[in-house]
């Protein structure tokens, strides 16, 4: 006959996780340490019994988009994708870096630096004012609406004084955005998304190219492709938003190749 097991034990378990009567999958700790950590309790799927623990603040989802202004797979992505998953997510859910350059090249000519872009001129004239646009801003939240709205309409490089600043950021000043674009400011800026665009790995061979918490897989692009906002979601830690209990829409996959 098995031991007895004594009714003080049996007690302390039914206190302590009541309606758990067997450890779950992942939890090797006993039931009285099971409210010791957030982390135990997670595993042990205890969070709701252990109220007086502190939830332990969790990081955000890191994502940098390497894209070019013209592209159209781009621009479906940053207006149809991106931009509606940050309107819906809390700032410490997601953080978003934009790298506008893509399958562009460049090259020393006497000194200077010259870009080739591979939707034209205006291209690399797109990419270099949301560039400088970046550097006058400072704060994601005021230039994101600004670049949302330059990709979402019918010219991305005319639309920026005359309708975008003057919707989203009309504290900025046009003037001191377009001495960037004109002058050697723009330039260094526009080198240093080269460097980062080259030194990504694995190496890009299309845009739009997204790396999530440092990380670039065949997978991972499918899905923020797919449903960005499901994907962030999943992969947050922390107490989920809202909007998580919600899904995106499908929209088909495309690229812009080198």
């Amino acid at each position: 006959m098995a031991p007895a097991v004594p009714l003080a034990l049996l007690a302390l378990v039914a206190l302590l996780a009541p309606g758990l009567g067997v450890a779950l999958p992942g939890c090797d700790y006993p039931a009285h340490l099971w409210c010791s950590s957030w982390e135990i309790a997670v595993a042990c799927q205890a969070e709701s019994r252990c109220a007086n623990l502190s939830r332990r603040a969790a990081a955000p989802v890191e994502l940098s988009l390497y894209y070019e202004s013209l592209c159209p797979a781009c621009r479906e992505f940053l207006v149809q994708q991106l931009f509606p998953t940050w309107l819906l997510l809390p700032a410490e859910a997601l953080n978003i870096t934009l790298v506008p350059y893509g399958n562009a090249e460049e090259r020393n000519v006497s000194g200077k630096w010259d870009f080739q872009c591979q939707h034209g001129p205006e291209e690399c004239l797109g990419n270099m004012i949301e560039t400088c646009l970046m550097d006058e801003a400072k704060d994601f939240g005021t230039y994101f609406p600004v670049i949302f709205c330059m990709e979402s309409g019918s010219s991305v490089t005319k639309n920026l004084e005359a309708q975008c600043l003057q919707v989203y950021a009309p504290q900025l000043d046009a003037g001191r955005i377009a001495a960037c674009v004109q002058g050697d400011t723009g330039t260094a800026l526009m080198h240093r998304n080269a460097q980062l665009t080259e030194a990504l790995n694995p190496p890009h061979n299309y845009v739009p190219w997204v790396v999530i918490n440092g990380k670039h897989t065949d997978e991972l692009q499918a899905q923020a492709q797919t449903s960005l906002l499901q994907l962030i979601c999943r992969l947050y830690q922390g107490e989920k938003p809202e909007a998580c209990g919600g899904s995106g829409a499908p929209k088909s996959l495309a690229s812009c190749r080198r």
